[in-house]
């Protein structure tokens, strides 16, 4: 594994126990010859801190509530504990008909302390394997938010603790921008606005045209932008780029490779997500760490993808990969290779807050972690964090469960889907 990976990677503090050497890649199948004995071994440790419950949590009511376009879930025990969370509103319009219908009836009179071990059957009931993606991942983190929210207020533990140590109780973040459409030039305007909003020290922005076969949008837009961009923030600047699979192997090499003359220091997502090959191909030809898995749906393919050293850079994503206990074995297995986890957040709701409380439970977290600004539409409150960015860091909330009390008016307002 290369170690000599720019600001990245030297500006964590992680092991490096356990690296594999690479071979050369090309555009033909890689012959493997990986021993995923340890990545095994790491699947298979729980996650979840069933210890801290010593009676049974059953859940008697598992209900989706909707107003306008936003969700909540609300799940309630036998006892009278409950919990909230807040769907990933932008999805759950198209595939809350998952959440009732395949996924609330399984969890009624089950123990809540069990959440982890109910998976692989959760998993087959009314064969759920078959929608494998965003429609049954979704709901199922939305559920599973829910779930820990309230197991954390029983705990008097913050989420965080229930999945793991408190490595990270504050972050630092990096301000995400998307300005396709728009020249370099109206892009670095609205970049250089939002990283002064956040007072963020890193920033990602995007290039090529998502998913767009080498197509750029406009023309010629990313080739100009990016020495813009290092230009106008400085040699000391975090710079990270997003391409969103928007290039073929070769592209994304001669694209990286301007990335690499500039000093940027991460390559997100440079040739579509399930080209796990190509992928590694562009990895093996760059010395900019590549980052990728925002849109991964399966385990068992990010442990390929670490197990190959197909990525430097690990992005489960808390609603599209269903949920925290799947992505910190995401994380657990990175973190025995020597490789961050900086996981993307989905845009609506309160993705921000569940990302927090994942980052802070994490050693191998990167340096900087994505910010999109807060949603303001969700009115609550939090005793333990500002909930803003303050010189680029925002401190994560430790109260129990999610750390924060949503406003009753505000869940009145929705109605139970049905």
């Amino acid at each position: 594994m290369r170690l000599n990976r720019r600001h990245f990677l030297k500006s964590t503090s992680i092991a490096t126990a356990g690296a594999i050497g690479l071979n050369s890649c090309n555009s033909t199948p890689v012959k493997e010859s990986v021993d995923y004995s340890k990545l095994d071994k790491i699947l298979a440790k729980p996650v979840l801190k069933k210890e801290l419950f010593r009676s049974p949590v059953i859940i008697e009511s598992l209900e989706l509530l909707r107003y306008k376009n936003n969700f909540l879930c609300r799940v309630r025990s036998k006892d009278g504990a409950e919990g909230i969370s807040v769907g990933n509103n932008a999805q759950l319009q198209s595939v809350w008909p998952i959440f009732n219908v395949r996924l609330q009836p399984f969890y009624i009179g089950k123990d809540a302390r069990d959440l982890e071990n109910l998976f692989d059957e959760l998993y087959v009931y009314k064969s759920n394997y078959k929608l494998q993606n965003l429609s049954l991942w979704v709901p199922w983190a939305t559920i599973e938010f829910a779930i820990l929210d309230m197991l954390g207020r029983i705990a008097g533990k913050s989420i965080g603790e229930l999945i793991g140590q408190i490595h990270n109780p504050e972050i630092a973040v990096y301000r995400a921008n998307n300005y396709r459409g728009k020249t370099a030039e109206e892009s670095l305007d609205g970049i250089k606005r939002n990283v002064a909003k956040s007072q963020a020290k890193a920033v990602k922005f995007k290039i090529g045209g998502r998913m767009s076969k080498n197509a750029d949008y406009p023309s010629d837009r990313s080739e100009k932008l990016i020495p813009m961009v290092r230009e106008a923030f400085g040699s000391k600047m975090i710079i990270y780029a997003d391409s969103n699979g928007s290039y073929d192997a070769k592209e994304a090499i001669r694209i990286g490779k301007i990335l690499e003359e500039y000093k940027y220091d991460f390559y997100e997502e440079p040739v579509p997500f399930d080209w796990y090959h190509e992928t590694k191909q562009v990895t093996d030809a760059m010395s900019i760490p590549v980052a990728g898995g925002e849109q991964e749906p399966s385990l068992r393919n990010f442990r390929w993808l670490i197990g190959n050293h197909a990525l430097d850079i690990v992005q489960p994503d808390m609603f599209y990969f269903g949920g925290m206990i799947r992505s910190m074995k995401v994380a657990r297995m990175a973190e025995i290779y020597g490789k961050p986890c900086v996981p993307h957040i989905s845009g609506s709701g309160l993705g921000y807050l569940y990302m927090m409380h994942f980052v802070s439970a994490i050693p191998n977290a990167g340096p900087f972690h994505e910010f999109k600004g807060f949603n303001k539409n969700i009115p609550l409150e939090c005793q333990t964090s500002g909930l803003i960015s303050k010189d680029g860091i925002v401190k994560v909330p430790t109260g129990p469960g999610l750390g924060v009390e949503i406003d009753p008016e505000f869940i009145a307002k929705h109605n139970v889907v049905t």
